[in-house]
């Protein structure tokens, strides 16, 4: 496996690759890799002859009260795993290299301003753009996401559609910790207590799945019983709680499938995601 940090030097790679008929698969990702990104990594090897991991934080998708600079990076980490598992290129750009005086961005209208869209107004604007310079770097047949992000995923999917990038999108399911706890680089922040409190997310999105399943058709009803539940959790601060298709994330009265049920929490000082979707 190589680590790559020049956009010229991937291409070269991915032109021979190309040219010898090879099918190309992309995990994009800000690094500090963990399960979830390992269980996406797998999934690309598996499918594709070769595979490009890019690990580059993004500078844009972060607004300037937000934890760029401090966000976890760990590279010597990141291309341990990778190498174990399977993939061919570590891309690891400098900024300058992704971002050289650029004065172009693209972004996807209205379901970026819903969920996480909200309080995060540019964040997606900001992943829209870097993935789009990643697909033109490296024009991979198919790419890897987590549900995880299930609004970013919904948002990439829209992206690829308008603008007719030639690209399979593909969704993996979310990894959890063994006590529920979503997967996240985020994680990392939390100090003990918190890491306990956490665990109120995963619980109070399977009540609500458990309602779905066992027919409850109301989305008030679904979205009140894991509010209340998270709310029992004196460290927690609730961003949103929302119902909404997962088609176009356009919130639901009444329940319907593909179902997107997505939380955003803090615990303490550090903003948490999580989901469920029933297709």
């Amino acid at each position: 496996m190589q680590v790559i940090k020049s956009i010229s030097e991937l291409r070269s790679m991915i032109k021979k690759w190309k040219k010898d008929a090879l099918t190309v698969g992309l995990v994009p990702t800000m690094g500090y890799l963990h399960e979830g990104h390992k269980s996406l990594i797998e999934r690309a090897v598996n499918e594709n002859d070769r595979v490009v991991v890019s690990d580059f934080v993004n500078p844009t998708q972060f607004a300037p009260n937000e934890d760029f600079e401090s966000y976890p990076r760990d590279i010597k980490a990141d291309a341990a795993l990778c190498e174990k598992v399977g993939a061919d290129v570590l891309f690891n750009p400098e900024a300058e290299e992704m971002y050289d005086n650029a004065l172009t961005t693209v972004s996807v209208a209205k379901i970026t301003e819903t969920l996480c869209g909200r309080t995060r107004p540019t964040h997606f604007a900001g992943v829209c753009t870097v993935v789009s310079k990643l697909f033109n770097i490296v024009t991979p047949d198919r790419a890897y996401f987590g549900q995880k992000d299930a609004q970013q995923l919904c948002v990439i999917r829209k992206m690829v559609k308008d603008l007719n990038f030639d690209i399979e999108i593909v969704g993996c399911p979310i990894v959890r910790e063994a006590d529920g706890l979503a997967k996240s680089s985020r994680n990392i922040y939390l100090d003990t207590r918190e890491r306990e409190a956490a665990l109120c997310l995963s619980r109070a999105l399977k009540m609500g799945r458990d309602m779905v399943e066992n027919g409850e058709e109301s989305a008030a009803a679904v979205i009140e019983t894991v509010e209340r539940e998270i709310q029992k959790e004196p460290l927690a601060r609730i961003d949103y709680v929302e119902a909404v298709s997962f088609d176009n994330l356009r919130p639901l009265v009444k329940i319907q499938k593909p179902l997107l049920c997505a939380v955003a929490v803090y615990i303490g000082k550090t903003r948490l995601i999580d989901n469920f979707i029933i297709e």
